[in-house]
């Protein structure tokens, strides 16, 4: 929820200012490019590219993928990529939300 505030957030001022768009457009990950207690964070990054934020949850270290651009009217459109690892650098758990009319609309594992 937290996260979904800050993405809100940042979309309003992006719009405000004027910006086309925020991030760098990543692929929309598939059931077979995660998986959790398998994929390496080395995988991700050859998949998806640098993470746009990382941090801690939990007591678990995050990276974070979003890319947000405008879309008709100037409506924000967005996709984001949440991923959670272990303390080997595995894939605990991630989270995919899309608006983007081409993204699955929401996926967690």
């Amino acid at each position: 929820m937290k996260r979904s505030l800050s993405l809100t957030v940042l979309t309003v001022v992006l719009l405000l200012t004027g910006c086309v768009s925020v991030g760098r457009e990543f692929p929309t990950p598939t059931q077979d490019m995660i998986t959790n207690g398998v994929t390496t964070k080395g995988e991700l990054l050859q998949r998806f590219g640098s993470p746009t934020q990382v941090g801690i949850e939990n007591g678990d270290q995050t990276w974070t993928w979003v890319y947000v651009r405008a879309g008709t009217l100037g409506q924000p459109l967005s996709k984001q990529l949440h991923v959670k690892f272990d303390d080997r650098g595995v894939v605990k758990a991630y989270s995919y939300t899309s608006s983007l009319p081409e993204g699955v609309q929401q996926k967690t594992r």
